[in-house]
């Protein structure tokens, strides 16, 4: 039907019918087909938020398990021998069951935390609102897209109570700990498990990421054009294309995974002799290294299919909360393509020790070095954003800063990892956790954070408690550089990652005490977590409501819906866009909305 708007806010008659037609429609839904089996995508990101919020419990939990046998070598727990059982022998984590905690940890939290929980809800939540479209292009492949995480989540928590225990060879997988069933007792039924998980979880992120590709490039409303497109939705659809490029890879590297360890290939085996069974393997002609090509050409990519979304979303919080345009909008589009592309083209820094031709190495470590460049465009457009802002310190405003500051901190260290001559020393040490769990881990929760307390009102109509969110955001930022900053000191010395007791090497016994205090640390962290949990579930059903459609007085179209809004986000006609996303403190305003149109004597910024 034709747009008949006379000024922003007035309908037609007819158009207004149609939408209350539309909601009356959906208010006969079922519980099962409204809250569950939905196809509205407000309803599939909150279940992509919640399904995550648990997993990162789990994965939280794991680390704070094994973080005790770090800390605490040699002492016991009795308390965990109750809960572990024959995996904690006499109140200490076996070595096994320590290997185990590590993969799972690092397999949850990167994927189904940070991928899924962060790209799955709020591309889910806010490209049709932030576009102005009913929904995604097809509800019902993105109804697929969460069922199919939820199963490979399914798959992977059943793999910790088989009686060989969960997969223990590292999240990355590497062969051939993970492609001969003979390699450990982790490597029995708990690979097939975790790989059987992991391509569900693949096919999930393919359906998600071609929906959302689809949906901003088909579906935004009259006048919004692309260069009027908030920068959450640029960072939501690169992500997207990331993901559809890349994760078609990693899936062909896990088929052959399968092949090797239960059809007889040897597509990652050679000369492989396995000596409890005092035997050599028949297998010719594999290469390891091939799954390292495979699992890296998703892996890099990977950083920043979880890193963009986290980019998006604080730019669009801090521009909003600074009320001054974002600094540089064409620049920040412009550094995300370029990330974009070298994303793919750094995978080899994770393998410059694997004997890689010197040559080509130098070529990627120009290429890895070469990606700071769009990174340093974009911090300097969000400090610039800041600079003589009139700033509110709400909660989502603090994380977006911490944001920037652990991706400055943990990107800097980057550039000694990215140096290859440098890497051969740090490469597997305590260094490369500090790095990526500053740069990727924490900051992508910062970035995650920030966007539940911006937008838990348009998901749920109430704020959160405020107090907590302080409370959440300090205590978390100070223990976050507690915890991995001095892994820096322990990595430049040397020390190497996953090993299960450093307490018998001369070399790391110094670093007892400083172990002791990052694991005390730890634990305080995850208490702070649990903290947030209960301020999310107790605020949706207890929290403030809210009397506003628009809290923060933002300019974007996702605040021009009602309250709750039902299926179809709009009664009536979806707003016409006249203007770009960034119009705070314009001309004497405080923000003029993307909905009302370019005055005669407006002066033209954008």
């Amino acid at each position: 039907m034709e747009t008949t708007l006379n000024m922003p806010g007035t309908v037609a008659l007819p158009d207004v019918h149609h939408g209350e037609e539309h909601e009356h429609h959906h208010h006969h839904e079922s519980f099962i087909s409204k809250y569950i089996f939905s196809q509205d995508h407000k309803t599939i990101s909150k279940q992509f938020l919640i399904t995550g919020i648990i997993w990162a419990i789990i994965g939280g939990l794991f680390s704070v398990l094994f973080r005790l046998q770090l800390g605490y070598p040699d002492s016991t727990f009795p308390w965990l021998e109750d809960i572990l059982g024959r995996w904690a022998p006499g109140g200490k984590l076996s070595a096994e069951f320590y290997y185990a905690l590590v993969t799972m940890h690092g397999t949850v939290l990167v994927f189904f935390v940070l991928t899924a929980g962060l790209s799955g809800t709020f591309s889910n939540l806010l490209i049709p609102l932030q576009i102005g479209a009913r929904d995604m292009a097809s509800p019902l492949l993105n109804m697929l897209s969460y069922w199919f995480f939820f199963a490979a989540g399914v798959v992977m928590l059943s793999s910790l109570f088989i009686q060989t225990g969960p997969f223990s060879g590292g999240w990355t997988a590497y062969p051939p700990l993970s492609a001969l069933h003979d390699a450990s007792p982790g490597s029995k039924l708990g690979v097939d498990l975790w790989i059987t998980s992991m391509a569900l979880f693949v096919v999930s992120s393919l359906l998600g990421g071609l929906n959302y590709i689809v949906t901003v490039l088909n579906m935004r409303t009259k006048g919004m054009t692309m260069t009027r497109l908030p920068l959450t939705i640029w960072a939501f659809f690169f992500t997207a294309v990331l993901g559809v490029l890349s994760f078609p890879v990693l899936f062909s590297g896990f088929i052959l995974l399968l092949f090797d360890r239960n059809l007889g290939t040897s597509f990652y085996l050679s000369d492989i002799f396995i000596q409890s069974t005092e035997r050599a393997l028949p297998n010719e002609g594999g290469s390891a290294i091939l799954y390292q090509h495979l699992f890296w050409f998703l892996g890099h990519p990977e950083v920043y299919i979880i890193l963009l979304p986290a980019m998006g979303m604080a730019s669009e919080i801090l521009s909003t909360n600074s009320r001054k345009p974002i600094f540089g909008y064409m620049a920040m589009i412009g550094s995300l393509f370029a990330i974009t592309i070298l994303a793919f083209l750094v995978w080899a820094h994770h393998m410059f020790v694997t004997g890689l031709n010197p040559f080509l190495g130098a070529v990627f470590v120009l290429l890895t070095l070469l990606i700071a460049v769009p990174s340093a465009i974009k911090v300097f457009n969000w400090l610039t954003t800041l600079w003589r802002g009139n700033i509110r310190f709400t909660p989502a405003m603090l994380f977006a800063i911490g944001f920037v500051s652990l991706f400055i901190s943990g990107g800097l260290t980057g550039i000694f990892l990215g140096n290859s001559a440098l890497d051969i020393h740090l490469h597997d040490t305590y260094f490369v956790i500090a790095h990526f769990h500053i740069v990727m881990g924490v900051a992508s929760f910062f970035g995650m954070y920030a966007g539940v307390y911006h937008w838990f009102p348009k998901m749920f109509g109430r704020q959160l408690n405020n107090t907590l969110g302080y409370v959440h955001f300090w205590g978390t930022i100070v223990c976050a550089y507690c915890i991995f900053w001095p892994m820096h000191y322990e990595g430049l010395s040397g020390m190497p990652r996953r090993y299960y007791d450093f307490s018998q090497w001369k070399t790391f016994n110094q670093f007892g005490e400083l172990n002791k205090f990052i694991t005390i640390v730890s634990i305080l962290s995850f208490a702070l977590q649990i903290l947030f949990v209960f301020n999310f579930f107790y605020s949706i059903f207890k929290g403030r409501k809210l009397q506003t459609k628009n809290p923060w007085n933002s300019n974007t179209l996702e605040w021009t819906t009602p309250i709750n809004a039902g299926h179809g986000n709009w009664p009536g006609e979806i707003p016409e866009v006249h203007r770009w996303a960034y119009d705070y403190g314009k001309d004497g305003v405080d923000h003029i909305p993307q909905t009302v149109p370019v005055g005669a004597h407006e002066s033209k910024d954008h």
